[in-house]
């Protein structure tokens, strides 16, 4: 089955004041960190959708198999940028062809404790159980990274700018599956953060 994945990173982060896609964890972007495991995950193609220091965050992109897209109402909110990155989805085939994916594993580049290894748990789940939705599970709730068959697309593109997929995942608990994930919840929002996380 193909998978593709949408990256969130088009965020400008103002509670940390600066994008938070360009913190560095040892050694590298977090960016550059998520991407690396949505590729390392198998899966594809694989969407970046930027929006706050556009150049700077593609950047950090450089030389991964990773299509990027911008969201130029990124301050709008995630499901705009969620809204962009279905739609790359669709055209990110090869020339001549639509993406042709099965589902979108969608995730954030904040979350420190996702890697390669979660997101081909959350594929497994799917092939497995062919569950309309595979949702992450921690601190008693259901988010992402979460997987979504093509059937559930129309709800996603259907989200208020300001919306994440989390109302989706919530909607009808009797067609998601979870995946468990140990310290899904610890993102970052603050250099704290990041200093508490390493």
């Amino acid at each position: 089955m193909k998978v593709g994945v949408v990256l969130l990173a088009a965020g400008g982060s103002a509670r940390l004041g600066r994008p938070k896609q360009l913190l560095v964890h040892r050694g590298k972007t977090l960016v550059r960190r998520a991407a690396e495991a949505a590729v390392l995950a198998g899966c594809g193609p694989v969407v970046a959708v930027l929006g706050a220091q556009t150049e700077a965050v593609e950047a950090q992109l450089a030389e991964l198999p990773v299509h990027t897209v911008r969201n130029e109402a990124w301050e709008t909110g995630l499901g705009s940028s969620l809204r962009v990155g279905l739609r790359a989805l669709e055209a990110a085939g090869p020339a001549g062809t639509s993406g042709g994916v099965e589902a979108a594993l969608i995730m954030l580049c904040d979350q420190l404790r996702v890697d390669a290894g979660h997101l081909r748990a959350l594929v497994k789940a799917f092939q497995r159980t062919q569950a309309s939705i595979v949702a992450s599970g921690y601190d008693g709730t259901r988010g992402v990274p979460a997987l979504f068959s093509r059937a559930i697309f129309p709800e996603l593109e259907a989200l208020a700018p300001d919306e994440g997929a989390r109302g989706v995942i919530a909607r009808k608990p009797s067609r998601v599956v979870e995946v468990a994930l140990e310290g899904g919840g610890e993102d970052v929002d603050t250099q704290a953060d990041l200093r508490r996380l390493s």
